[in-house]
Formats: C-alpha cells, structure tokens, sequence
C-alpha cells in the first residue's frame, strides 16, 4: 500500500473524502491534546499559542509560494471574502463561474447593490469585460473537481484592470499554487491542508491590501501588539496582518504541524500522487460504464461521477466514505491514499 503519509495516519475506513474534511495528522491531533492539557492545568498563560500560529502563516506563505506579510489569518473563507465584498463601491460588477461555492458568492449578493454576473467556467476569461471590477472563483471547483484555466482567467483580468479573487481551498495542499498571482486568494484549511475548521488564509497583494477594510481589527493585528493591548490601537500592522482575525489557539497549534507535514512531504510530490490516483480511478470507472467529469489533460486529484450520487450510502456500507454533490458521487485523493484505495472502491462499484 503505497501512501505519502507514512506512520502520521492510520485511516479505518477507505477514506476518500478529502474534498469535505481532511483526516488530521497524528502530530496534529498530539499537538491539540497538549495544549488542551495545559489550559486543563494552568500551566498554560494564553500566550503559548503565538509561535504556532506564525509557523502557521509562515508555512502556508511557502506552500502558497508568496511572502509571509502577505498572508492575513482567519476562521472561514466566508469571513475572508467578506473583506473582499465590503472593499467594492456601489454598482461594481463581480463575475463568477456558474454554480460557484456559495461562500464565495453570498457576501457579495447580500450587498444587494452591486452588479452580479455568471458564466459556465469555460466561459470565464472570455466573458471578462471593461466594466468587470473583480472575477472571483475557486482554482477547482467544489462540485465536481474541475479545474479553473488560471491563466486564461488571470490574463484577461489584467487586458480590462479588473481584480481577480480565487478560492484555493480545492487546491492548496495537492495542486501547485501561484497565489501572488491573484489579486486575492482565499483558503480553508480543514481540506487539503489537512487542519481543523477554524483556520483559513487570505493572501493579498501589497497593492490590493490598501483597498481592503480591517473589519476585524483588534490588538493582535497592531503593528505591536504587546504594546497595543489597552485604548485603541496606534498603528495597524503594515502587512496583511492588519487583515488578520483573532486565531483560535488549539485550531492553529494543530495546523503549524499539518503544513509542516505536507510542505516536509513536497506539494509536487503530492500532487503527482494524487493526480494518478484519481487517474487510475477514473480510467476504472469508465470501465464500468460510467462517465466521469472531464478535467482536462492536467488532471484533477478529485473525481466526479454523475448519476452516481445514489450509490453514497452502499459505499459506506463496504467501509468507503465519499461524498454525494449535485448528484455526482465524488471521489477525492491525498497523500494517505493508495492504489489499493483505488481497487477497493472500483470493487464496491461494480454490478
């Protein structure tokens, strides 16, 4: 059985379902049950948890491939794109693929006075126009694991001045990123990498930072915090930090050794793993008569398969645990899959 996560997990189930929750490392659950244990005890002053959470954004900086002040913290994506939403001036147009995760679209329709747009993804770049302030979509898409043509999408964005905000969390901790390539990214960490709910990553240009508001201001995101803990706060962080929303300790001790883990196990490692995982997946499902979702030549570490949504429940029962979107049965890869996942679950499909 062949994995990338040696002795940090020990799934029970065949466990496929990545693209809803990731399992958490076994250093990650130990990081967790130690500081819970400090707190329980008073051997713990609250302040413990500050160098986790710069390991946090300082791994994730390097797997997102742009520098740590360009990386605010937060608890949901929602909330990071929310930033996004508030930052646009009434009547701005905001382009987005059809079918689009909802977190990514709500808080700009709750605004209720900007102009909304949506387009099939294939259709993305072409449909970029002068008037278009901000295209926002998700590097792979959460229905079915399609994956965006950034560079399509990212040049036609830059030809008419418009803004791009990209959801990552489909593809941070298995797909190569670029996020200094996008205006904005937003990313949960409770996916691919592979950290509980209530850590998320909001990267942000040096030159778009200035446009986004600090909602969320407090005395951590002080350019010294230690020294901004009483009356309002002098100066603001000159980096995105400014941006950042207070941490939860116990989420961040575990997510410094999930990134950790997976930028020690190398994202093109991962990505290569996963990629032909899903491949032979695919290529077995066909075989049993059934069409996959077309991803294109570059792959996609998740499979979707329509019309197969039903089958969620006999799955389980043969110890697979996937997942059922838009009607589609939808299989994800990471590093702690193996093909013997692969063989396992083309057995419980067939007739």
């Amino acid at each position: 059985m062949t994995t990338l996560g040696g002795a940090e997990f020990a799934p029970e189930t065949t466990y496929l379902n990545t693209s809803t929750a990731g399992l958490l490392p076994r250093s990650a659950v130990e990081a967790v049950r130690d500081l819970a244990a400090k707190s329980a005890t008073g051997s713990y002053d609250g302040s413990d948890g500050y160098e986790s959470v710069a390991s946090a954004r300082t791994s994730f900086a390097r797997i997102a491939g742009v520098d740590p002040d360009r990386v605010a913290l937060g608890g949901s994506v929602a909330a990071h794109v929310a930033l996004v939403a508030a930052s646009l001036p009434a009547g701005a147009e905001v382009l987005f693929p059809e079918g689009e995760f909802s977190s990514v679209i709500t808080p700009f329709t709750i605004r209720g006075d900007l102009r909304l747009r949506y387009v099939p993804l294939g259709a993305l770049a072409e449909s970029v126009r002068p008037s278009t302030a901000l295209v926002a979509f998700s590097v792979v898409q959460s229905v079915d694991g399609r994956p965006a043509d950034t560079a399509a999408i990212l040049a036609a964005a830059s030809a008419h001045g418009a803004r791009t905000l990209a959801d990552a969390s489909q593809a941070a901790g298995w797909l190569p990123l670029d996020a200094g390539a996008f205006d904005y990214t937003v990313t949960g960490g409770f996916k691919f990498l592979l950290s509980p709910r209530g850590v998320s990553f909001l990267t942000v240009t040096e030159e778009a930072q200035g446009s986004l508001p600090p909602l969320y201001a407090g005395w951590v995101a002080a350019e010294s915090p230690w020294d901004s803990t009483y009356g309002p706060v002098e100066q603001l962080a000159s980096s995105a930090r400014r941006l950042d929303a207070p941490p939860s300790f116990l989420a961040y001790h575990a997510a410094a050794r999930s990134l950790a883990l997976l930028e020690s196990t190398g994202i093109e490692a991962i990505h290569a793993h996963t990629v032909s995982l899903a491949a032979e997946f695919r290529a077995g499902v066909a075989g049993l008569g059934h069409t996959p979702v077309d991803v294109g030549a570059a792959g996609s570490a998740i499979v979707a398969v329509p019309g197969l949504g039903k089958r969620l429940e006999s799955l389980r029962e043969a110890g697979v645990v996937v997942a059922e979107r838009g009607g589609n049965l939808r299989v994800a890869f990471h590093l702690y899959n193996s093909p013997a996942d692969v063989t396992h679950t083309l057995e419980a499909l067939a007739p």
